[in-house]
């Protein structure tokens, strides 16, 4: 497996540091609102790396995500709608999980959140202060970037060029404009704990360093999130946690693509967002999936309607076969195959080495995709043909789209097999619908045909007999 490294700018082999277990950080949301679009991106396309890594590679994945649950936005969220920060996060994090059941992502091997490890944060700040990284001045404590000889070297920034640009204006109580913040004093009414420096919380760059450190030792084998997060604040953890342990922080830094709208970068003021939620009350999880996938992970991907459209229309022309096959052959005794019928599964291992090389090419979702759909194409051009147990072989085309759509998220939807009482209803208009037509009672088949077309079932007549 190649992955896109950004830390050294290009692709290189990916292995655990121990050959069998993978350590993979992935910055969680900042529990003060529900998840925008733009959100979903990393989640789902981390979340089908790690399935990929355990269900392809045979690793083990120890996945930790944070929860971010004391910062700026919580608290200022927390002061226009009247409640504590502690219940809006509570809120936000119970809506944050529930949208990760929806959306068929596994959940983390740990969740830790930010306010369960305020001592760890501020040991780490004493560590920093007494190696010389950073200083205190009115109770708050900031970090003297000019002091770490690599800083930079994740967002390829020298310092001199970003002490030129700086745009914000030195704050009376920091060094240097560049310097950022590890503690911050709390001001009246804002949520504290108690520190050498003041009563006040740690700044946002510090809770990751801690939270990974404290679930995957020192050096990560992979650390991931969307690319607006490589300045500053995948820069600041590295200053941190480098300069605290002298080693790699993350052997690998993965970044996605960010999200537009309609050709447009997405802004509130501009009207053009959309909450993650609002999507999935128009499209199901599945087709949100495919669209999300159906672009390379690094590259910008553009919102909108028409593409999840088209998604699901992509969606259904693979579900067409897998419904028609299992319809076609229920679950019961192997039947041998003829000659035609093995010719036809031996030509199916192209598909699934085509799908791993692209999977195993950083992650390249867009062409295992695709090997997916031709794989579509060539199991109904067989179909056309098959007659006979040789249209058994077709059995073995939906095994394996279900195998290689299962780390992506897609084509795992079980078809009705007719247990219940409403599987068995349909099955018996169907059967005096066939009745009818044998008796030349057109009309009265069709009426059957239409009426259960209104309640959303279709049926569709094949050689082999009608299916639903």
């Amino acid at each position: 497996m190649k992955l896109y490294n950004t830390l050294t700018r290009k692709k290189e082999t990916f292995q655990p540091q121990d050959g069998k277990t993978v350590k993979m950080y992935v910055c969680g949301p900042t529990v003060y609102d529900y998840l925008h679009i733009g959100n979903l991106r990393p989640i789902i396309v981390f979340d089908t790396l790690r399935k990929y890594m355990e269900r392809f590679a045979g690793w083990k994945v120890v996945y930790v995500q944070n929860i971010t649950d004391i910062e700026d936005k919580l608290i200022a969220r927390a002061a226009e709608t009247g409640l504590t920060v502690e219940k809006l996060a509570h809120r936000y994090t119970k809506a944050y999980f529930d949208l990760l059941e929806q959306l068929d992502v596994k959940k983390p091997t740990s969740s830790p959140r930010a306010t369960e490890y305020i001592g760890g944060m501020i040991e780490l700040i004493k560590t920093l202060i007494d190696k010389g990284y950073a200083y205190e001045s009115d109770g708050d404590v900031y970090y003297r970037v000019a002091g770490f000889k690599d800083y930079g070297k994740l967002s390829g920034r020298r310092l001199e060029e970003l002490e030129v640009g700086a745009r914000i204006a030195c704050s009376t109580k920091k060094k240097d404009a560049l310097d950022f913040t590890l503690w911050k004093a709390a001001k009246p009414g804002e949520p504290k704990w108690e520190s050498p420096w003041s009563e006040g919380r740690p700044g946002w760059h510090t809770e990751c360093v801690v939270l990974s450190r404290e679930f995957l030792g020192d050096t990560l084998d992979i650390h991931a999130g969307g690319n607006d997060l490589i300045f500053p604040h995948h820069e600041n953890e590295i200053a941190q946690a480098e300069a605290t342990s002298g080693k790699l922080f993350s052997r690998f830094w993965l970044h996605n693509g960010m999200l537009t709208f309609d050709g447009e970068k997405m802004s509130k003021s501009l009207g053009n967002f959309a909450y993650a939620y609002q999507v999935l009350e128009k499209f199901d999880p599945e087709t949100v999936r495919y669209f999300y996938l159906s672009r390379h992970y690094r590259k910008p991907l553009d919102y909108s309607e028409a593409g999840l459209t088209e998604a699901s229309k992509a969606l259904s022309r693979v579900y067409a076969l897998i419904d028609e096959v299992e319809a076609e052959f229920a679950a019961g005794e192997e039947v041998e195959v003829g000659l035609s019928g093995r010719e036809f599964v031996d030509s199916l291992g192209q598909f699934r080495e085509r799908y791993s090389a692209a999977m195993d090419d950083d992650l390249n979702t867009v062409a295992a995709i695709a090997a997916i759909q031709e794989l579509v194409s060539e199991a109904n051009r067989f179909r056309k043909t098959a007659e006979g147990q040789d249209r058994r072989a077709l059995t073995q085309v939906t095994g394996l789209i279900r195998e290689l759509g299962s780390p992506l998220g897609l084509f795992q939807r079980e078809r009705q097999t007719g247990r219940d009482l409403q599987d068995e209803l349909i099955r018996l208009l169907i059967d005096l619908r066939a009745e009818l037509r044998i008796q030349k009672e057109f009309a009265l088949a069709d009426s059957i045909r239409v009426r259960l077309a209104k309640l959303g079932i279709t049926l569709k007549d094949t050689p082999q007999g009608t299916i639903w």
